[in-house]
């Protein structure tokens, strides 16, 4: 029996990501030795102290029980942890719980925008950006990010026409897949633009805690009138190690909160109790490991960056997140047809640039997901594959 599907379901393909894990099986099955740097999943253990909060909600029978809200323990301490770590304060009604930030920004739309209202989203850009919106209906358009401008949007790039029709920009910095940092006029040059034009801002700020070269992971809402035009995602998953929890929040300006959670309020029955627990552990515990996980993942940046181009292949080094932004070597124009010749040749996975928009066309992004012994025998690899002859 053949089924008719929807036609959104038929635009979303799994294309290169597809045809990499059948590559990889392949490799695996020929005894080929892989090293996988294309997903962004960490290598790194939760913090004892985590695991042990986890460990002993599971033995509380209460806690497997329908959660319907965010307990007050788990919003006192994130209001805690905001003040602490960004200097913001936050109201209770200004914080939710999500089953990670990328199932708030898939949701989110369905409170923020109607059919054929326009969202602005990055290219390159992580793809639920554009996803989330499609879903409802709503009309793309994309604002380019270039490396001559630190791949930060220049607002003359988007059209005052398109401006004036947009409901909601999301902006995300440390932004995946460019790897780039946003400095503080970029932050007060969005918020001003937000409020000419009335829109809604929606900021990732995933990698906030994963930033190299001495710069500052800061919030959004740390700026001024930042409030007033919205809202950001924060994710314990990258930052604590807790990517299988599925634990992050949107916080800032609390109607669109109170919108987001009347949505939400009717597609699930609350974050587990389970994983609120967790989060309450991480939000309030030491944080140092916090800072050692940046540190080595900045040795990891330098080994891979460092390590390419000394073997010929000009990679500036990652700003910030968990990825490394890489041009295509001299010789190579197409993405995916690089990423195939260098699985076939090396075993190193690496995503291509062409999966985050036209854009992105000429890059490939790789994790930073092994430790530096790992990531100087891929180097080797490489410079003995010829590749980059």
């Amino acid at each position: 029996m053949e089924f008719q599907f929807s036609r959104r379901a038929e635009r979303i393909q799994e294309g290169i990501f597809s045809i990499l894990d059948h590559k990889k099986a392949e490799l695996l099955a020929k005894g080929r030795k892989v090293y996988n740097f294309s997903v962004g999943t960490p290598d790194f253990k939760p913090q004892p102290h985590i695991m042990q909060a986890a460990a002993e909600a599971a033995m509380d029978p209460e806690n497997y029980k329908y959660a319907l809200s965010d307990r007050d323990e788990l919003l006192s301490a994130m209001q805690a942890f905001y003040q602490k770590r960004f200097g913001v304060e936050l109201e209770k009604d200004e914080i939710m719980s999500l089953y990670g930030s990328q199932e708030g920004m898939a949701h989110i739309a369905i409170a923020l925008c109607d059919p054929g209202d326009v969202v602005l989203v990055p290219n390159p850009g992580y793809p639920v950006f554009s996803l989330g919106p499609e879903l409802v209906g709503a009309k793309i358009e994309t604002y380019p990010l270039y490396a001559e401008n630190n791949f930060l949007p220049d607002f003359s790039d988007i059209p005052e026409e398109t401006a004036k029709k947009a409901r909601f920009m999301i902006v995300s910095y440390p932004a995946n897949p460019v790897c780039s940092v946003a400095d503080d006029a970029f932050y007060e040059k969005l918020i001003a633009f937000a409020e000419k034009y009335g829109i809604m801002v929606l900021h990732d700020n995933a990698y906030s805690d994963i930033i190299y070269g001495g710069r500052e992971g800061k919030s959004f809402l740390s700026y001024p009138g930042a409030k007033k035009v919205g809202i950001e995602f924060y994710s314990l998953s990258k930052s604590y190690n807790m990517t299988g929890l599925r634990i992050s929040f949107a916080v800032g300006n609390r109607a669109i909160i109170h919108e987001f959670q009347k949505v939400r309020s009717q597609i699930d029955y609350g974050t587990s109790l389970l994983v609120q627990k967790a989060a309450v552990a991480a939000l309030t515990g030491p944080q140092e490991a916090v800072k050692e996980q940046c540190r080595e993942y900045e040795r990891r940046n330098h080994a891979l960056c460092g390590g390419l181009r000394s073997i010929g292949w000009e990679v500036p080094d990652s700003q910030g997140t968990m990825f490394v932004w890489a041009p295509l070597p001299e010789k190579y124009k197409n993405s995916e047809q690089f990423v195939l010749e260098l699985m076939e040749k090396t075993g190193m996975i690496v995503t291509p640039g062409s999966a985050f928009g036209d854009l992105g066309e000429g890059y490939v992004r790789m994790a930073l997901v092994h430790p530096v012994p790992v990531i100087e025998e891929a180097v080797e690899k490489i410079r003995e594959s010829g590749i980059l002859d």
